[in-house]
């Protein structure tokens, strides 16, 4: 990133300013990553988690296959789910509430006796199924954020705060170096004009 600058006092005053904003920005940026950076390997670790469980669940359920055949799958749906969210390290990310089931009546005489427990298991998979969904989506806006965030740091970091300071030095050597001339300048100056007097002081004599 070419940082755009001119040789003057004015534009020193506005390079030192970015600098130090920068500079205090920093910490607080580094910070924000460390804490997305726990938050995201925590949430990682809860994905895997409940995947397993998940697939655990289903497995238990599979020496149950012949029975399933005879269950009604429409008897069980989701009705709703209540969402919120809260703010992680500065990012919002969605909270899973109550999951609301809609079970249909049906005749306890005219079905098996097994088909509420099948309800129950039902339910089971269900929840954890969207808690896995919804950690999922948890870990993707987090890791955007510290994807982000990691990118600002490097930004500041490695391109800008280097920058200013390199254009800071440059337009302060220059306006060293222009003093440095102009006393030169002043001096070669009062040099002439004291030759010039002291030959005005030979004629006159």
């Amino acid at each position: 990133m070419a940082i755009k600058f001119q040789y003057n006092k004015t534009s020193l005053q506005q390079l030192e300013k970015q600098l130090k904003m920068r500079e205090r920005s920093l910490p607080t940026i580094k910070s924000k990553e460390s804490a997305l950076r726990m938050e995201v390997t925590r949430t990682r670790d809860e994905v895997h988690a409940l995947e397993i469980r998940l697939e655990n669940e289903i497995r238990s359920y599979e020496n149950m296959v012949v029975l399933w055949n005879e269950f009604r799958p429409d008897l069980i749906s989701v009705r709703d789910v209540s969402l919120s969210t809260k703010k992680i390290a500065g990012v919002v990310v969605p909270v899973l509430g109550e999951i609301d089931f809609e079970i249909k009546p049906y005749s306890l005489f005219n079905m098996p006796s097994w088909f509420a427990g099948g309800i129950e298991l039902l339910r089971g998979l269900a929840r954890t199924g969207i808690e896995a969904e919804f950690s999922m989506m948890k870990l993707e806006l987090l890791e955007h954020a510290r994807k982000k965030t990691t990118q600002k740091v490097n930004l500041f970091e490695k391109v800008q705060i280097p920058g200013y300071r390199d254009a800071i030095r440059k337009v302060k050597r220059y306006m060293e170096d222009e003093q440095s001339l102009s006393k030169a300048s002043q001096k070669i100056m009062r040099a002439n004009q004291e030759k010039r007097r002291l030959k005005e002081e030979e004629v006159a004599v």
